[in-house]
């Protein structure tokens, strides 16, 4: 009987060989691309969305500057740059270290500063919120707004915590109201919510990047927030 290759063994040395290869490669490509380039940047980021990420990454790496974004990784990030006086791979990134928790990128590139500037602090696009989020402002839905819904849709509505009935073939709010809070601000959004707030199209969230820093190969460091 063919063995399995489920049951396939593979010896711990050997993944634990390619862990170390793959971490020392990313060092080694961070510290290159340090070399190639004129500025290193740290930003934050909320509420990220990858779709809308990647417009930012292929903006960067537009033209013959070939910038590079750097995501995900800290603390492989803090060891390719250095923590200390003694281990830092140019001088001050040490500092841009620091910077590097939480929601934070770096960005590798040669592009104007008043660009990046420009860019990063100012990159903001709409999205709808998801579960966990906390509500910015009160959101009511109204009857109007429930006119444009087929029927069909009350009982998904009504599973979705919105009192709603059908009257004369159009679909209404229970008892009469003529409005019906779906959060309040400071609100923590449940998925219910987060589902309803799609159906009525109100996006509550917002992609958005602001820089913290930036390091210059001539050794500067600016902290910019």
């Amino acid at each position: 009987m063919p063995r399995s290759k489920r049951a396939k063994v593979v010896a711990l040395t050997q993944t634990q060989k390619k862990t170390r290869e793959h971490k020392s490669d990313f060092v080694q490509t961070v510290r290159e691309k340090i070399e190639e380039h004129e500025s290193v940047y740290v930003f934050s980021y909320e509420n990220m969305r990858s779709n809308k990420f990647k417009n930012i990454r292929m903006d960067f790496s537009k033209g013959e500057d070939s910038s590079r974004i750097f995501l995900g990784k800290n603390k492989l990030l803090q060891m390719a740059l250095g923590k200390t006086p003694e281990d830092e791979f140019r001088d001050n990134l040490r500092h841009v270290s620091k910077l590097i928790s939480g929601s934070v990128g770096l960005l590798i590139t040669s592009r104007d500063d008043k660009e990046v500037k420009n860019y990063l602090n100012n990159f903001a696009e709409e999205d709808f919120a998801r579960a966990g989020n906390i509500a910015d402002r009160e959101v009511k839905v109204t009857s109007d707004m429930l006119t444009v819904h087929p029927v069909n849709q009350v009982e998904p509505f009504r599973k979705l915590g919105l009192p709603v009935d059908v009257n004369n073939g159009k679909m209404v709010l229970t008892g009469g109201q003529t409005e019906f809070v779906l959060c309040k601000e400071g609100d923590v959004l449940s998925a219910e919510v987060c589902k309803l707030l799609v159906h009525f199209g109100l996006k509550l969230a917002e992609f958005r990047t602001s820089l913290l820093c930036r390091w210059s190969n001539d050794g500067t460091f600016e902290q910019l927030d």
